[in-house]
């Protein structure tokens, strides 16, 4: 099959990317197939080397624990307000029910596995995958395998068994052991361990995984039991903190913003924008990218819909992550960094790699980090002036960063840049980096109102009103339509911004005309693209998949419009599609319903948390009005 119009439904021994549970204990994450296998996990945070990694190729690490000879379970679900899966398997002899989570719980001691920049909370991760298996009906036999590769399979494991004792067993590799104890008998066989047990009803048993100061981990499954529960308690206790309106789309909300903390970096305040590299964006091709670090032009996004919950404390470390990133030469900020905040993210192929259902390359590292994007600089001083608004105080080493991104992008918004979506083709006249160029100088100003400097107030304005003329005059095709560039005609969704900033007022004819363009020649059966890849040099072959995130646009900017009910029903439609878990990728696949590209999405569900808080709040004005 011709690689550019390869089927994302395609028979393939990968599970589709949409099926995989994700768990967190904010600090890494794991994706958890539907036969029971840990598909996805990177130790001891986010960005380290992958030690499960046959989501990207089936020989590099995989972790069973499920009954012995069945691959489909029943039901999957997340216990309510949490990030802890179960999942209920039946099998011809009986019934078992699963339980699994990356633990977290009461924490006494600072953390040396991954140790805090910011104030430990008082629950923290216990660096351990927690699971646990009991026999709801009949008899069942249930399979361990445990199959590390380590370094993104380079390193197979050697396994110890420790002290004799066949419960437990140490994996070394690459520099790194990590640990499995279990109440199964277990038995080494080569690279990997396996033990087998037959349960009753009644019976339980646990698998613990753990990379923990000193290989500490659980001694029975009694605790292995009050671990998962602590988590639980830790979930609905942090959800209870956060502000969910009562309104249909509750159970949308709560498990975005669970997936939004799950994605946070507990020790930076950071936000990685996905939990994974190079799940592929089209079938089988080449649009494969590392995202487990930091997007500046997430931060406004992530502002937004934490405020919107009322999780002021994520806001403010979040912010005081930016806070503290070293900038370029010249004062302006990356347009990512890495979660510990780190610069040089420079990009390298995993060539043994066989990528995700065969789409290559495999990616770490991401080599836009050292990018011209102008949108940067808006990104951050709104989300700056967000975070003021909210936090009634803008304290003196954030002024000094809204003087910096405010001085840079006056200096470079006459200048080309690669673009909001990273194009890897030649730099153009993007109409949303002047766009978010204008944001940075018309938030500045209103920054040095608060701040108490006419002066500055006066300049900034003064710029803004400068570059808002600029893209009047050169970014509206002759319909009055916002364009992709200044050379051509083509369409951009992230001109969606917009509507979404305030750039023209919500009944100016332009900003409507532009809206509905978008609304009606940029989609596939109503779902967004970014662009059309055939009208773009963005340096790579094949097609994309519709992007979630800027559907989620189309509804906020649809809403502000005034068309209210059109932005109602692709909302619904949106909330259709989300996986059976209610988590998004970065794209779907309009023609067989598939998700594409890295998983789960930060963006995608930050969008989706902005866009029903505006429909949410449009519905209630309405009814009070």
């Amino acid at each position: 099959m011709d690689q550019q119009h390869r089927s994302a439904a395609a028979p393939s021994p990968f599970p589709p990317i949409a099926d995989y549970a994700f768990l967190s204990d904010c600090h890494t994450g794991a994706l958890v197939a539907p036969d029971g296998g840990i598909g996805w996990l990177c130790v001891p945070s986010f960005d380290s080397p992958s030690v499960f990694g046959s989501l990207l190729d089936r020989q590099a690490g995989y972790f069973m624990f499920a009954p012995f000879g069945t691959s489909h379970p029943v039901t999957r679900s997340y216990e309510p307000g949490t990030n802890v899966v179960v999942t209920t398997w039946q099998t011809p002899t009986g019934w078992i029910v699963v339980r699994e989570a990356l633990t977290m719980g009461p924490r006494d001691r600072p953390d040396e596995v991954t140790p805090h920049t910011r104030p430990p909370a008082d629950d923290d991760a216990d660096h351990l995958l927690v699971r646990t298996v009991r026999c709801i009906e009949g008899t069942v036999e249930v399979e361990l395998s445990c199959e590390p590769v380590f370094d993104y399979g380079r390193v197979p494991a050697q396994w110890t068994l420790v002290d004799g004792d066949r419960h437990t067993a140490d994996a070394t590799g690459a520099g790194q052991t990590i640990r499995l104890r279990t109440d199964l008998a277990l038995g080494v066989e080569g690279d990997r361990v396996r033990g087998r047990h037959v349960l009753k009803a009644g019976d339980e048993a646990y698998c613990v995984l753990s990379w923990a100061e000193g290989l500490a981990s659980v001694q029975d499954v009694a605790e292995a039991n009050r671990r998962l529960d602590a988590t639980t308690k830790y979930w609905r206790s942090w959800l209870n903190g956060a502000r969910m309106p009562d309104h249909r789309w509750r159970e949308a909300i709560q498990r975005s913003a669970l997936t939004i903390k799950g994605l946070t970096y507990m020790p930076t305040g950071a936000t990685v924008a996905a939990l994974t590299t190079s799940l592929p964006e089209t079938p089988g091709g080449e649009r494969n990218w590392d995202y487990r670090y930091t997007w500046m032009r997430d931060t406004t996004f992530t502002l937004q819909a934490l405020h919107f919950l009322r999780l002021d404390w994520e806001a403010d470390e979040f912010m005081q992550f930016v806070t503290d990133l070293e900038p370029n030469d010249d004062g302006s900020l990356q347009i990512m960094y890495g979660i510990d905040g780190r610069r040089d993210l420079t990009e390298a192929t995993l060539s043994h790699l066989s990528g995700y259902d065969g789409a290559s390359p495999v990616r770490t590292g991401n080599g836009a980090f050292d990018q011209r994007q102008n949108d940067v600089y808006g990104a951050v001083l709104d989300s700056i002036l967000l975070h003021t608004r909210h936090s009634q105080r803008l304290p003196r080493r954030l002024w000094q960063i809204v003087e910096v991104q405010a001085r840079c992008a006056t200096q470079v918004w006459r200048e080309p840049d690669q673009g909001i979506w990273e194009a890897r083709g030649k730099p153009q006249h993007y109409v949303s980096s002047k766009l978010l160029c204008w944001v940075a100088l018309d938030r500045a100003a209103k920054l040095a109102e608060i701040r108490g400097a006419p002066a500055l107030v006066t300049e900034w304005r003064a710029t803004a009103d400068e570059i808002k003329a600029d893209i009047l005059a050169h970014g509206l095709t002759d319909r009055g339509v916002l364009r992709k560039h200044y050379e051509t005609d083509s369409l951009d969704a992230s001109t969606l911004l917009a509507a979404m900033f305030g750039f023209l007022p919500r009944d100016d004819e332009r900003l409507h005309a532009s809206v509905l363009a978008i609304a009606d020649d940029l989609t596939e059966d109503g779902f967004v693209l970014r662009y059309r890849t055939e009208e773009t040099d963005d340096g790579l072959s094949g097609k994309e998949g519709s992007f979630l995130i800027c559907s989620f646009w189309l509804v906020s900017a649809l809403a502000i419009v005034g068309e209210e009910q059109r932005a109602r029903d692709l909302m619904e439609r949106l909330l259709r599609v989300a996986s059976p878990l209610g988590l998004y990728a970065e794209e779907f696949d309009v023609s067989t319903g598939r998700h594409l590209g890295n998983f789960p999405q930060a963006f995608s569900h930050l969008a989706l948390i902005e866009a029903a808080a505006r429909m949410v709040i449009a519905e209630a004005r309405e009814e009070f009005s």
